[in-house]
């Protein structure tokens, strides 16, 4: 007996260690996006593309690692630094596949509230001559660096916080038009900030509410002060600039490899500048000296983080808000998916751990996202192999970068924020979709101009809600189901067999983004519960040759046998009657799943819909235009239906019996043939035996 209790012992602990590893290997891999992407990486297929990427990533990770640290109030090089660590970390823990994460203009703005409060720059004249252990710096640059990383370890305890609390899944209040606006009125912010080295005008700190207009006021009291040489230097290149990347985006399907006009410009302006001394001869202001090499790790200053909690939580969250934006646009691009708490995680590890390594606020850039999709790039070893390079820079190439002229720099930024100033162009897409939105993106980017991006986003998430809640009693019915099922078959005029199904969803409640997720999901349930295996149309074609075959085989025709073995198509009509108002997410959701179930070889109509919906959805989307989707009521769709089901069914049918009575007559003949070749080489054959012989001579 006590040899039975231990074997049942031993057994339920080898089920128990076995139960409990698997959930450590899932655990690990859910936490480790880079352990199920890696192991199956194609390097023939991948890494050329993921190479050249990760090429160009690294001269603009280089490029606005040194104006982000310069517009973070920290020396350039902690810029570099910030370019490199939170890369990999994210690497290793984000699931965006085309996210590029670095030095940020929207973190580094926030982040240099903090440290000219802190650290200002009266402070300057008094640790100028002592110098810090620190790369050789002096005192000053390394308590500003100090203040800079410590807001950068608050801001991604926050996130990590907010990863453990589980609140990836409150980002569906974060709505398309205020992360539109907000980033719009950030990028307004970081330009205005290089106003001063475009213009070559020594303007000091401001920050504050309304600081944009104070800079703008402070500029033109003093538009004598510009300098010339900095004005025409920065015209240039911004010209240069904006149009060889319009060349490389018309040609790029014809040119293989992209013309880096970032590393041409920035090599090209820093030969002119040692060449004839612009720093001395016209006092153009140079980005200076860079120290090599990455010093030892440091905690931040802990002794500083209660001073630094709004700008931390600024850090966080508006961080945090555009770099998801940025992966779930990347994820449903290529079509995968996008964990918004692994995100706060990622994110927040990017930001706590290169903190120790002097870095600056990070988040993932649209420049850099969209320079990687431009490229090619297939996975994260895009952004690891332009770490290699940036490797390179800092110990080797960096103290070359001294004789950059400042206004070159700061037009390279200013460039490559267009991605984000071109959505002013959105304003017209939510006038016709939604003028509620317009208003929202208005009003969220004016708080977010006149005060800051972490106040404007605020702003635009009260708005929103405050709209919603102020819309939905407006709703027909208070229920909180989301639509209801209605299932029936429709019969054919010729055949009292059913037609493949039609499926009516009804839906009773509004379509705005607080209930777009939910409405897809049940909707993608609906889907792959009626229609569990889709066969692909090259099944249709095999099933007809099969049907053939089988016809066939016994030398006859047979009408049973050639039934048309089609795979069931069926049809979904949305009955929008429901429907009493929506918004923009509500419009992108209904315009995705029209195209996701025209992927699937779904039919989808829309019903009782009203005109500002159908003038919505045409607006938005490209929708068929071959035929109506749109009906005046549900009996309208399913007639329209079961007209096109009996047209396609007799045509399909017809074109079928057609080539089985072709095949049918070709095997006639060659039968014919096969009979008459016997009977030319035997003497006894079937035609002799029915006395056919007489015409034909045998020679031995």
């Amino acid at each position: 007996m006590t040899g039975a209790k231990r074997k049942k012992k031993s057994v339920r602990w080898s089920k128990m260690h076995t139960l409990h590893c698997e959930d450590i290997k899932q655990w690990c891999r859910r936490r480790l996006p880079i352990l199920e992407w890696a192991p199956r990486y194609n390097l023939k297929e991948n890494l050329l593309p993921d190479t050249v990427s990760g090429i160009m990533l690294a001269v603009q990770q280089v490029t606005q690692g040194l104006a982000f640290a310069i517009l973070s109030s920290v020396h350039p090089v902690f810029g570099l630094y910030g370019s490199l660590f939170p890369a990999i970390i994210y690497a290793i823990f984000g699931m965006g596949r085309h996210v590029a994460t670095g030095t940020f203009a929207l973190t580094s703005l926030i982040s240099a509230n903090a440290v000219e409060r802190l650290v200002p720059q009266s402070s300057q004249n008094l640790t100028k001559h002592s110098n810090s252990s620190l790369l050789g710096l002096s005192e000053f640059e390394a308590q500003r660096i100090g203040v800079a990383a410590a807001v950068s370890f608050l801001g991604g305890v926050i996130q990590v916080a907010m990863f453990v609390l589980q609140l990836g899944s409150a980002t569906f209040l974060l709505t398309e038009p205020v992360i539109s606006a907000m980033t719009t009125g950030a990028a307004t912010h970081v330009v205005t900030s290089q106003v001063k080295y475009l213009l070559g005008i020594k303007i000091p700190y401001i920050s504050g509410p309304l600081g944009l207009f104070y800079i703008y006021a402070y500029v033109f009291e003093n538009i004598k002060s510009v300098q010339l040489e900095a004005l025409l230097l920065s015209l240039l290149s911004i010209v240069v600039l904006v149009l060889v990347k319009e060349l490389n985006e018309q040609f790029k399907r014809k040119i293989k490899v992209v013309l880096p006009v970032d590393l041409v410009l920035i090599i090209a302006a820093s030969f002119a500048c040692y060449c004839t001394n612009m720093e001395n001869t016209y006092g153009l202001e140079v980005v200076g000296n860079i120290p090599k090499g990455i010093p030892p790790p440091r905690a931040p200053p802990m002794n500083l983080l209660s001073a630094v909690v709004t700008e931390a939580f600024g850090v966080a969250l508006v961080g945090y808000v555009a770099s998801l934006a940025l992966a779930q646009g990347s994820a449903k691009k290529f079509r995968y998916s996008v964990d918004d708490n692994q995100e706060f995680l990622a994110h927040g590890l990017s930001n706590v751990i290169p903190s120790f390594f002097f870095c600056i606020p990070s988040a993932a850039a649209m420049g850099r996202t969209a320079g990687l999709y431009s490229t090619g790039a297939k996975t994260q070893v895009a952004c690891l192999i332009s770490c290699i390079f940036i490797l390179i820079v800092i110990y080797a190439i960096g103290p070359l970068l001294y004789w950059l002229p400042m206004c070159v720099l700061a037009s390279i930024i200013v460039v490559g924020l267009k991605g984000m100033l071109i959505q002013f162009r959105d304003l017209k897409k939510y006038w016709n979709v939604d003028k509620i939105d317009w208003g929202i993106w208005v009003s969220t980017y004016i708080f977010t101009i006149c005060f800051a991006a972490n106040v404007g986003l605020l702003f635009g998430v009260v708005c929103t809600i405050a709209v919603v809640i102020g819309r939905f009693p407006r709703a027909k019915t208070l229920s909180i189901k989301n639509m209801k099922e209605i299932e029936f078959k429709v019969k054919t005029e010729t055949d009292d067999e059913t037609t493949p199904q039609v499926k009516i969803i009804s839906i009773n409640n509004p379509l705005v983004f607080l209930n777009v997720k939910k409405f897809h999901t049940d909707l993608k349930n609906t889907i792959q519960r009626e229609n569990p295996s889709n066969h692909p149309l090259d099944d249709i074609s095999k099933c007809e040759q099969n049907t053939l075959l089988n016809s066939l085989s016994n030398g006859s025709y047979n009408e049973e046998a050639s039934q048309p073995c089609l795979t069931e198509k069926w049809s979904l009509v949305l009955d929008c009657s429901g429907l009493t108002f929506f918004d923009y997410s509500g419009v992108s959701m209904l315009v995705e799943v029209y195209t996701d179930c025209k992927d699937m070889n779904v039919d989808v109509s829309l019903a009782n819909c009203t005109d500002s919906l159908i003038k919505a959805m045409k607006y938005y989307g490209n929708l068929d235009s071959e035929r109506p989707i749109f009906f005046e009521s549900v009996s309208a769709a399913i007639s329209n239906i079961s007209s096109n089901k009996n047209d396609n069914w007799c045509l399909q049918e017809t074109s079928l019996l057609y080539a089985v009575r072709t095949v049918c007559i070709y095997k006639i003949i060659i039968t014919m043939l096969l009979l008459l070749l016997q009977h030319l080489t035997c003497t006894e054959c079937l035609l002799c035996s029915k006395g056919y012989s007489k015409g034909f001579t045998y020679i031995n």
